[in-house]
């Protein structure tokens, strides 16, 4: 993968299932890299893989659909080019969509109540914030990490009832209703199964764990049902209605799910083997869970009984959404060689609906990447991947231990450094004894010199060089609160960062190591963060890449095949 191939990644989003499990409906995104942005298209697919996906919108943004349980809408969010997000419905017998909101600060994924009458989604309240307008910030309210003028803004439930008339353009819909608390920071909501409640994933803090709150569709009888656990995502409300399935964690990377009793009590744990990092969704058999094991996630469904789950995606694959309905489970699941494609799931058989990777594999610069093991000093195990160029090598090598950025997916960071000839090795956990030990076993494969080895990451990664002399040179990105010592760090070293990252690790870092002497570069985005670089703003995304294999092809002699040149 070349820098500007990333205009050819396509990434679906979440898919939505119609009642009868006829028809997937699912966001693709792109990068817009001329206009610096982002575009994404709604894709109906049949379930069956009758026919290829088709497109159902165009232009601008659409994500987050949701089909109404009676199967007449379908909701999703859309925003124009210039504009935040906003709720429409598509009648699915055939139509022109209508939009539901004009909210100044957009609205957020809509979600359906059982009679198909209202709709719920949480979204900022107010108009935009005036840039020059002073900000109270009071003790109650931890201090924001951005100081831009939206941080501390909080989203709410909105709720709204749907006209008889929905189709009709001049039908007058009703003002959104606020639930909830207004000090509390929403951000994920699901209706009772009767309709006369919701679910609400709250923070009362900027940065905190949240609680799980149940109040009344009308706003009132509002109860916490849990403090300080909640991490992500939307509850999954049981169809008994007498208890909620939510995501907790004791600790970061622990996610776990938990079983809530609606009338108050105890939560109880689930055992599941591994962090669930996807649903839960209660489907009509279990519940529906991504759990992440040995750098995959899996996809599970926890059976009433109890004992073991039901195995329904597993092996070197990332589960990234689910949806069900109608007997058929569809998920969209990215691997090493796509960032992600939909399949349906029923009993005894999976298909594969989508071909979302094949433009980017055309090209013939994807690259797969070969399971690795070994065992620390301690015996413990460590795993992981290599990737390697074509050709006999000996190549030189990445060790790529950036946080968050791991296991079986397609990374534009490691098939852009193998595309410019460098052979990646990336961990899935460990510390930093279990990633040396597998860098080691690495080694071992001829094609990789361990002569011309190099290091990217953060905190992680400052900790390896401490520990070993075998790195040449080191990219490093740090986010807060990482801060890492750097006189540490002897080897050339490009740091990666935000100009409005002030209170970040990253400038001082740099400017310590230059003052020792090192060889430093700092490379700097005009946004919040390197992160935001990478995601948010494509251009910036594709100029990174370029400077990273500038900075490897001086450092470790990699071939700079973009360039067409070699570095000695």
């Amino acid at each position: 993968m070349r820098p500007d191939d990333l205009a050819l990644l396509r990434t679906p989003g979440i898919p939505a299932v119609a009642p009868d499990g006829r028809i997937a409906v699912v966001a693709v995104t792109r990068p817009d890299v001329g206009e610096n942005g982002y575009r994404g298209r709604l894709w109906a697919v049949p379930t069956d893989a009758s026919a290829p996906a088709r497109p159902l919108t165009s232009g601008g943004c659409a994500s987050h659909p949701a089909f109404s349980p009676d199967g007449r809408w379908l909701a999703y969010l859309a925003a124009a080019d210039s504009g935040p997000p906003q709720v429409h419905v598509l009648p699915t017998a055939g139509g022109a969509p209508r939009r539901l909101t004009g909210a100044p600060l957009g609205a957020g994924a809509p979600v359906w109540s059982p009679d198909s009458r209202r709709l719920a989604w949480t979204a900022p309240t107010g108009g935009p914030a005036d840039p020059d307008a002073p900000r109270l910030i009071t003790p109650r309210r931890s201090r924001p990490d951005d100081l831009g003028p939206l941080a501390d803004r909080r989203s709410s439930v909105h709720v709204l009832d749907l006209p008889d008339l929905l189709a009709d353009d001049d039908a007058v819909l009703p003002v959104p209703r606020l639930v909830g608390d207004p000090d509390d920071d929403c951000t994920g909501v699901t209706w009772s199964p009767d309709g006369a409640a919701l679910a609400v994933v709250a923070r009362r803090a900027a940065g905190s764990l949240a609680d799980l709150v149940v109040v009344r569709a009308d706003g009132s009888d509002a109860r916490r049902l849990v403090s300080g656990a909640a991490v992500g995502g939307s509850p999954a409300w049981a169809p008994s209605g007498d208890h909620v399935w939510l995501v907790t964690a004791d600790a970061p990377g622990e996610a776990s799910l938990c079983r809530v009793p609606v009338d108050g009590g105890t939560p109880e744990p689930v055992p599941v083997h591994g962090a669930v990092v996807a649903g839960p969704l209660v489907d009509g058999r279990g519940i529906l869970v991504g759990v992440a094991r040995r750098g995959a996630v899996e996809l599970l469904r926890l059976l009433p009984a109890g004992g073991d789950p039901e195995v329904l995606v597993e092996g070197p694959f990332t589960v990234r959404g689910v949806a069900s309905a109608g007997g058929v489970v569809v998920a969209t699941v990215g691997h090493d060689g796509s960032a992600g494609e939909l399949i349906a799931v029923t009993p005894g058989r999976r298909r594969l609906l989508t071909a979302f990777g094949s433009p980017l594999a055309a090209t013939g610069r994807v690259h797969r990447a070969t399971p690795l093991a070994a065992s620390a000093a301690d015996g413990s195990p460590a795993a992981g991947r290599v990737t390697v160029p074509p050709g006999a090598g000996p190549h030189p090598v990445l060790l790529h231990v950036r946080p968050g950025n791991g296991g079986w997916v397609l990374d534009d960071d490691v098939q852009v450094a193998v595309t410019g000839g460098l052979a990646v090795v990336q961990a899935d956990e460990g510390d930093a004894d279990a990633v040396l030990a597998l860098l080691d076993a690495a080694l071992e494969d001829p094609r990789l010199d361990a002569g011309r080895v190099g290091v990217a990451g953060g905190a992680l990664a400052v900790e390896l060089i401490r520990r070993s002399d075998r790195f040449a040179a080191a990219v490093l990105e740090f986010a807060p609160p990482d801060d890492p010592p750097a006189d540490a760090v002897a080897a050339p070293t490009l740091v990666v960062c935000g100009e409005r990252d002030l209170r970040g690790p990253g400038i001082a870092f740099s400017a310590e190591l230059e003052r020792r002497g090192v060889d430093t570069e700092l490379l700097l985005f005009p946004a919040e963060g390197a992160d935001l670089a990478r995601s948010g703003r494509t251009a910036a995304r594709v100029a990174r890449h370029e400077h990273l294999l500038r900075w490897w092809a001086r450092q470790l002699g990699a071939a700079d095949r973009h360039r067409g040149r070699r570095t000695h």
